[in-house]
């Protein structure tokens, strides 16, 4: 299982226009083309589970998660805000860099875990960071997936 097949240059948002946690995680729900109404629910979904504890990882990293009835297949979505945003991220610091993911309750192939453990390790590599930084169109974070082996 490689994380790009997962992903599809139309769920990737270099420049998200948010200022908020909130506005931020509508804007990555809006990359999945959901109806409005499972848009809310997943907005309802998601907040519950930063509610728990930020998904802020640290390192300007975010992995906002969580299962839900609305989509039936696991989908995944990236957004970049170059300023930063606060997000009660692990190290008190601003997160540029967005990875959601969304699965069903129950998966047959189950790979809800494995792809947000891919998409942590992927980011504790020390120039992901900068290189996510310095993409220009999504076709780059297609192509740094693939030069990673991820």
């Amino acid at each position: 299982m490689e994380l790009r097949e997962f992903f599809s240059e139309d769920a990737i948002q270099l420049e998200l226009a948010g200022t908020t946690k909130d506005d931020i995680l509508k804007e990555l729900i809006g990359l999945l083309r959901l109806p409005e109404k499972d848009e809310a629910t997943l907005f309802k979904m998601l907040k519950r589970r930063e509610n728990l504890g930020s998904t802020g990882m640290g390192r300007g990293i975010a992995i906002p998660h969580c299962r839900s009835m609305v989509v039936s297949k696991l989908r995944v979505a990236f957004g970049r805000k170059k300023a930063g945003v606060d997000f009660k991220a692990l190290d008190d610091k601003p997160v540029h860099f967005f990875f959601l993911i969304v699965a069903p309750p129950l998966e047959v192939s189950n790979q809800y875990l494995p792809v947000l453990g891919k998409i942590a390790q992927f980011s504790k590599e020390g120039d992901v960071p900068e290189k996510l930084m310095s993409l220009s169109d999504p076709k780059q974070f297609m192509e740094l997936l693939a030069a990673k082996g991820v």
